[in-house]
């Protein structure tokens, strides 16, 4: 499933020291007029996997033989056949087109045999809304079930054994329930985490730093690496019923078919995420903990890093992480944790989408500090990393930044265009225009000519 992440993670949260009310009242909401039309990302730029095939075999089984819990799946379980996909319930306005965009991805660079129908199917995406999904699962915000086609379904068979993924030989019938009253990009990110799931892999690793199989929930669009994960999934040197030792077997002469750049690549194994870590993450960032549970929690995961000397991705988000929960309180605190995630990022390969989410909190304070020209060099290389990666809603918060930062420059023409550029971008990241409002409100309020 697709948890609810606190904003203390990712971008959706305030920018800069100060209550989020304080900071919503202190700027006016720049007079832009009518909103133009909701703009959307046009053909996919995913990046081929750079680490090698024997890498890439250990993460295959990870993500394939086990759950989330730990536990082994017994057997490989996928769809054997072509797979129809239908949706119910009550739909958005953007799902179609990008459920649309996202079966051509997955028939074109996965092979998957996979097409729409509007009859009985073997995946159910049912469109229902934020409420209805929290009921049924209160810290999802979508999720996936086997065996079933409807929440109805569900909320009968949930506490049964139809709805376990571990006692699956080959998947027939999978539900989805996506929300019909978020914003487009989160509808769209379930779609793609949640159907990825559907088809292939059940588990998520922290490990990964180019996938949309990270409960990090950095990449929300299935990357170059998950496309090679799903067609090795649905290779027909596998089948569903395979033990573990038979997919293991298997795994090395598929990824050297398929991706034979990778057999000329030295491996280079990162460690398994200690669990302590994992669950510390958990508290952090996830729903139910109060503010000093949440700070308290990413300080001790930022420790099990130091402690078992990671060094790679996962110890930039531990201090990523703790500079989103102390910047409210400690904005200096704060800077020095992002500086110190943009340095262990900048030594960890395939992580420019994470190096963009802490460039967007440096810059955010250098504009406080009214530092405009620092800001916009920070931004730079950042916003086309936004786009490439297809994140709409950081695309459009840190367009609206530049446009601050290009006010405090001196060039106010400049900056009004920009930021009348990101509205058709935060329409879709944000969804209703008063969201895309209270996110203007929010990157005014950084400007200190403002407050």
């Amino acid at each position: 499933m697709r948890q609810m992440i606190l904003p203390i993670c990712l971008m959706l949260g305030a920018c800069m020291p100060g209550a989020s009310g304080d900071v919503a009242s202190r700027a006016a909401t720049p007079d832009l007029g009518g909103f133009p039309a909701i703009k959307v990302f046009s053909t996919p730029q995913p990046e081929a996997p750079t680490r090698s095939n024997v890498d890439i075999a250990r993460d295959f089984m990870e993500l394939s033989m086990r759950l989330e819990s730990g536990r082994d799946l017994p057997v490989l379980s996928r769809f054997e056949g072509p797979i129809s996909v239908a949706v119910t319930g009550a739909p958005p306005t953007t799902l179609q087109s990008d459920l649309a965009r996202l079966l051509h991805r997955l028939r074109s660079e996965a092979g998957i045999d996979i097409t729409q129908t509007t009859g009985p199917a073997n995946i159910t995406i049912q469109a229902v809304s934020r409420a209805e999904i929290r009921n049924a699962l209160p810290q999802a915000a979508c999720f996936v079930v086997p065996n079933i086609s409807t929440l109805d379904e569900y909320h009968k068979a949930k506490r049964s054994h139809l709805t376990a993924w571990s006692g699956l030989q080959t998947r027939r019938k999978v539900a989805i329930f996506v929300p019909n009253d978020s914003s487009p990009q989160e509808v769209r990110d379930c779609l793609h985490e949640e159907l990825s799931q559907a088809l292939g892999p059940l588990n998520d690793l922290y490990r990964l730093p180019d996938s949309v199989f990270n409960d990090d929930n950095v990449h929300a669009v299935l990357t170059g690496f998950d496309m090679l994960i799903l067609r090795t999934f649905y290779a027909p040197e596998l089948k569903s019923g395979m033990s573990h030792r038979q997919v293991a077997a298997a795994v090395p002469g598929i990824l050297a078919r398929l991706n034979p750049r990778g057999e000329h690549i030295a491996s280079r194994p990162l460690a398994s995420t200690p669990r302590a870590w994992v669950r510390a993450m958990q508290t952090a960032l996830g729903p139910g903990a109060g503010h000093g549970q949440r700070r308290a929690a990413a300080e001790n995961a930022l420790r099990i890093a130091e402690t078992v000397g990671l060094t790679d991705h996962r110890r930039a988000f531990s201090h990523y992480a703790v500079g989103r929960i102390v910047q409210s309180t400690d904005p200096e605190l704060a800077q020095n944790h992002f500086a110190a995630a943009d340095a262990y990022y900048r030594r960890a390969p395939a992580t420019t989408l994470h190096r963009a989410h802490a460039a967007a909190q440096l810059a955010a304070y250098a504009i406080t500090q009214g530092r405009g020209n620092d800001a916009l060099a920070i931004l730079a290389p950042q916003i086309p990393v936004a786009e490439r990666h297809e994140n709409a809603a950081l695309l459009a918060q840190m367009m609206m930044m530049r446009a601050e930062a290009l006010e405090l420059a001196g060039r106010v023409s400049e900056g009004r265009q920009v930021r009348m550029d990101s509205l058709g971008w935060a329409r879709y990241g944000y969804g209703a225009d008063w969201a895309v409002r209270a996110k203007l409100r929010e990157m005014s309020a950084l400007n200190p000519l403002k407050g």
